[in-house]
């Protein structure tokens, strides 16, 4: 089963949406404002993709910024920064392409075919 987890609004969703259109994919898109990922789901995906937690971070949001999450993340642990991100969908790194054959955020063609 393959998920989309997005924001209609975000330009960079838009793009992934009629990437995975174009493909053919089957998904179930996923509103990550209010369907917010919980820190258990985003803890399996930070293992499932591999990759460091802050990537699932979405560094460019007004949220981060006001919150100074620049400076607070380095300190916190990774199941504190989970529980965090699963208090507002507007803190997770999007989209996140969610496969059996693994998890990827943000958008690049190139991982989420390798995913599909």
């Amino acid at each position: 089963m393959t998920t989309f987890i997005c924001y209609d609004k975000c330009t960079t969703c838009q793009k992934a949406k009629k990437w995975l259109d174009e493909q053919g994919a089957a998904y179930t898109a996923r509103p990550i404002k209010e369907e917010n990922p919980t820190a258990a789901e985003l803890a399996a995906w930070q293992a499932k993709s591999g990759l460091p937690v802050k990537k699932f971070v979405n560094t460019s949001g007004l949220l981060y910024k006001s919150m100074g999450l620049k400076d607070k993340l380095p300190a916190m642990t990774d199941a504190e920064v989970f529980d965090l991100l699963a208090t507002d969908g507007m803190l997770v790194k999007r989209p996140i392409l969610v496969t059996d054959k693994g998890v990827f955020p943000g958008f690049k063609a190139e991982e989420w075919a390798k995913l599909l």
